[in-house]
C-alpha cells in the first residue's frame, strides 16, 4: 500500500476546489492512515477553508496534513508514490520529472457529473511521453463511477446523531456551554436592520460556529427552531436570481429567516435592502422576510447548517454533495461553462436524482431557473407546496446513495491495484 500522497490543488472559485480537496485529503489520513500533502496555489484563498493556515509560511502542518505553497520556486523534487492532480490542475514540470524518476501513480481527480457518459470514461488511462500514465478518475452518482466524498462520520448523521465536529481550540472551549443557553431573539420592526451578537437566531445543539475570522471576533450564531418559520440557507453565484428570491420570500404566509453565509452574492443584498454597506452579524426584514449575514463558515458548521435549514441553495461542488447528506430539499445552482456546459450537468443530475419523483417536473423547473437567473414567484411558490415530499424523497436517495462505496475507499483501492 503506498502511504505518501500528494494532492494538487489550484483554487479556481475560491471555495469548491479547495473545498473538495481539503475534504479528501482529511479523510484519506485520517481513515486511511495515509501520509498527505496538499499543494495550494493560492494559501489566502485557501485560508477561508482551513482557517489556521498562516498564509506566510511555504510549509506547514494543519490538523496533520502537510500544506504546501504550490509557487515557482518550491521545492518540486520529491514526488510521493501517488499524486492526485485535482481537477486537470496540470501539475509542474519539475515534479513530473520527480514522478517519473520516482514511477509515481499518477491520478486525475475530474469534476463531479451526473452525465451518462462518466461511467464509460471513469479510470481510462493516457500513456505519457515521460514514461508516465495518467489515470482519469471520476466522481459520481452510480457503481460503475468513482462514487462521492462521505467520511464515515456521516453515517452517524444520517441517523440523526450529533455530528462529532473538530476541536475548536482552548480559548472556544467556554462557549461549549453558552451555546445551549442561546435560544432565539427579538425580530426587529419591518424594514430595519440590527447588527451584533445575536443577530442570527439559533439552535444549534453540538458546538458554536467555530471558524469566525479573528476580524469579526468570536461571535455565536445560531439557528432558531420553530414550525412556523421556513429556514433557508443561501449560498450561490452572484448570477442567482437574488431579488426575484426576496421578492417571493417576502409574501410568504409564515416567516422565512435566509442564512447567507459571507460570499460574493453580499452586493446584492445590499443593493436590494437599499443599504450602504453590509457586515457579517447585520440582518435585514422586509415583511416576513429576515435576512442574516453569517460569517464564512468551517465545513464542520457550514454542514450542520444545512441540516438544520428547511431549505438549502447550493453551488458548485463541494456544497452540492453536503446538501445530499443533509437530507433536506435544496436547489443547486452549477458553476457556468462555455456553451452551456453547465445546463447539461444540471438536466443530467435532475434526471438521476429525481428519477422516481411522481412531480418531478414541477421541481426542476426551480433548478433551472435558479441557473438560468431568473426565478417567477409561481414557480417557486408551486415548488415550496412540495418541501415535505421532497424532504422524504430526499431522505430515501441519501440513503440510497450512502449504501455505495465512497470517493476516498475506491480511490485508495483503486490505486492499490494498478
Amino acid at each position: 500500500m503506498q502511504k505518501r500522497w500528494d494532492i494538487f490543488c489550484k483554487v479556481v472559485d475560491n471555495f469548491g476546489d479547495i473545498g473538495v480537496c481539503w475534504r479528501l485529503a482529511r479523510q484519506l489520513q485520517t481513515e486511511h492512515g495515509l501520509q498527505i500533502r496538499l499543494w495550494i496555489d493560492d494559501i489566502e484563498a485557501a485560508r477561508n477553508i482551513i482557517p489556521s493556515l498562516n498564509i506566510y509560511e511555504n510549509n506547514q502542518v494543519c490538523e496533520e496534513i502537510t500544506i504546501l505553497k504550490w509557487h515557482t520556486e518550491a521545492d518540486f523534487s520529491v514526488a510521493a508514490e501517488v499524486v492526485i492532480e485535482a481537477f486537470a490542475c496540470e501539475i509542474p514540470v519539475a515534479y513530473l520529472a520527480a514522478m517519473a524518476q520516482k514511477k509515481s501513480k499518477w491520478v486525475n481527480l475530474e469534476y463531479l457529473s451526473a452525465e451518462s457518459w462518466v461511467g464509460d470514461f471513469h479510470t481510462r488511462l493516457s500513456p505519457q511521453a515521460n514514461g508516465l500514465t495518467r489515470y482519469f478518475y471520476f466522481p459520481g452518482f452510480t457503481e460503475t463511477t468513482g462514487g462521492l466524498i462521505r467520511e464515515r462520520d456521516v453515517s452517524s448523521q444520517l441517523g440523526g446523531h450529533a455530528n462529532p465536529r473538530p476541536q475548536a481550540g482552548l480559548a472556544m472551549t467556554w462557549l461549549m456551554s453558552f451555546v445551549s443557553l442561546v435560544r432565539c431573539l427579538v425580530v426587529p420592526p419591518e424594514g430595519t436592520r440590527q447588527r451584533g451578537r445575536g443577530a442570527v437566531e439559533l439552535n444549534l445543539d453540538a458546538a458554536p460556529l467555530s471558524n469566525l475570522s479573528p476580524a469579526y471576533g468570536r461571535e455565536v450564531f445560531v439557528v432558531e427552531s420553530s414550525e412556523h418559520n421556513l429556514k433557508i440557507s443561501l449560498f450561490c453565484y452572484p448570477n442567482a436570481p437574488i431579488k426575484d428570491f426576496f421578492n417571493a420570500l417576502q409574501t410568504n404566509s409564515h416567516a422565512v429567516s435566509v442564512y447567507v453565509p459571507e460570499s460574493g452574492i453580499l452586493p446584492q443584498i445590499t443593493d436590494y435592502f437599499g443599504a450602504k454597506t453590509i457586515s457579517v452579524g447585520d440582518y435585514f426584514t422586509r415583511e416576513n422576510l429576515h435576512v442574516h449575514i453569517l460569517p464564512f463558515l468551517s465545513q464542520a458548521d457550514y454542514d450542520q447548517l444545512l441540516r438544520d435549514c428547511d431549505l438549502n441553495f447550493v453551488r458548485g461542488e463541494d456544497s452540492w454533495i453536503r446538501a445530499i447528506w443533509a437530507a433536506k430539499p435544496f436547489i443547486w445552482q452549477p458553476y457556468i461553462q462555455d456553451e452551456n456546459a453547465h445546463t447539461k450537468k444540471l438536466d443530467a443530475f435532475l434526471d438521476v436524482f429525481y428519477a422516481k419523483y411522481d412531480k418531478k417536473h414541477l421541481l426542476c423547473k426551480a433548478h433551472k431557473y435558479w441557473s438560468a437567473g431568473l426565478l417567477p414567484e409561481d414557480v417557486f411558490a408551486e415548488y415550496l407546496q412540495h418541501l415535505p415530499a421532497l424532504k422524504t424523497y430526499t431522505q430515501l436517495q441519501r440513503s440510497q446513495l450512502a449504501s455505495q462505496p465512497d470517493l476516498a475507499a475506491k480511490l485508495v483501492i483503486f490505486c492499490n491495484n494498478i
